[in-house]
């Protein structure tokens, strides 16, 4: 039968090392056009995908996150009412980025820094790098300077609702301006997550509550900013203070639960609680002897802690004071407790992959509560 005009046979790739000649032959035309790895196998990278996190100062709240941490190269976003612990966390994680030899920054649009509680929480004040903007535009482009530079571990935007975009800075008080704020952050989100990817600098916008009005049913609260800031963000944490703590009638801090609301890294809506103090931030050696004695790493006799022959002392405050007294025995506590709750990440090798014939079956997953 005579083929019409203008009909062609494309002739087809036959063999396996004909598909594999002419897919290496596309990833070497798309390297010479855009660059070296814009597109890659993913095992070559997988990884550095897996690693790198950065300690939030809690070790519930690290198990919880299920990687050890904040993830490093991803959009964070915490959230929750006032005096919820959402900047005393920020300090946390700020201070152990620098304790990792690296570079912090604040971007403090509150204009509200503390520097004496900053250095209570561990942050380095002399290297911690500080902007406090005029507007929004100028805050999120510092943001984003800081991001490219590739120099810089972590940045943390204190908040997204104090951001004040300059068309509303410079007009009248009670002008309105519907979405302004909403489109800026979506804007600035678009441009900064590639560079966040590729710089493996971890980005925490801090993040306060509204509530809708006319809402009787479902939860009324948002958070400002519009909705980028929940898609473009890989992990959102939910603090709640719970209750005070008291010494007497004097108030010595905060019981605080974190809810991780949404993790792309690991398992969400996992729930971690933890003691913030007035005086140190976050309570490690608390945390040490709740989850120590929920593990059995700490032994509990009545109202006694003791760590195997070593007496701790009679309460739980006596015995938070004797492990800041003593810290080699708290490390020695610490290290016990990380080993038995850290997750593991289990990467499988070549042998492994070949045997793999259904997605869901990949042994890509974090392990361990």
């Amino acid at each position: 039968m005579p083929r019409r005009n203008g009909a062609t046979k494309t002739k087809g790739v036959s063999t396996e090392s004909d598909k594999a000649k002419a897919l290496e032959l596309a990833l070497g035309q798309i390297d010479r056009h855009f660059g070296h790895g814009a597109v890659m196998r993913l095992g070559d990278a997988i990884q550095d995908n897996l690693s790198g996190a950065i300690s939030t100062g809690s070790i519930s709240l690290d198990v919880a996150l299920g990687i050890g941490g904040v993830p490093r190269g991803r959009v964070v976003e915490v959230f929750g009412a006032e005096s919820s612990g959402k900047t005393t966390l920020a300090y946390h994680v700020m201070a152990n980025a620098q304790v990792e030899g690296g570079t912090a920054a604040y971007i403090d649009a509150e204009h509200a820094l503390d520097p004496s509680y900053a250095a209570k929480c561990g942050v380095d004040i002399e290297e911690l790098l500080v902007s406090q903007p005029d507007t929004a535009e100028q805050g999120l482009e510092i943001c984003e300077y800081l991001v490219r530079s590739g120099a810089v571990d972590i940045v943390v935007v204190d908040s997204v609702a104090a951001l004040v975009p300059r068309a509303e800075l410079e007009g009248d008080m009670g002008d309105t301006h519907v979405g302004l704020q909403a489109r800026l952050m979506s804007q600035a989100l678009r441009k900064l997550t590639s560079a966040i990817s590729r710089s493996n600098t971890c980005v925490i916008f801090i993040n306060q509550l509204r509530e809708k009005i006319g809402v009787f049913f479902g939860n009324p609260e948002v958070t400002p900013g519009g909705r980028a800031l929940k898609f473009y963000s890989s992990v959102r944490i939910d603090l709640r203070r719970l209750e005070s703590l008291k010494q007497g009638t004097d108030i010595l801090g905060n019981r605080v639960r974190a809810r991780v609301v949404k993790n792309k890294v690991a398992p969400p809506f996992r729930v971690a609680e933890f003691d913030i103090m007035y005086s140190e931030g976050i309570s490690k050696y608390g945390e040490l002897i709740d989850i120590g004695s929920d593990e059995e790493i700490i032994r509990k006799s009545g109202a006694f802690y003791s760590f195997g022959e070593i007496r701790l002392g009679q309460g739980r405050e006596n015995s938070k004071q004797f492990l800041s007294e003593n810290r080699g025995i708290a490390s020695e506590i610490e290290e016990l407790v990380r080993n038995k709750l850290s997750p593991q990440i289990v990467i499988p090798d070549s042998d492994e992959m070949d045997e793999i014939e259904d997605n869901d079956d990949i042994p890509l997953t974090v392990i361990g509560d």
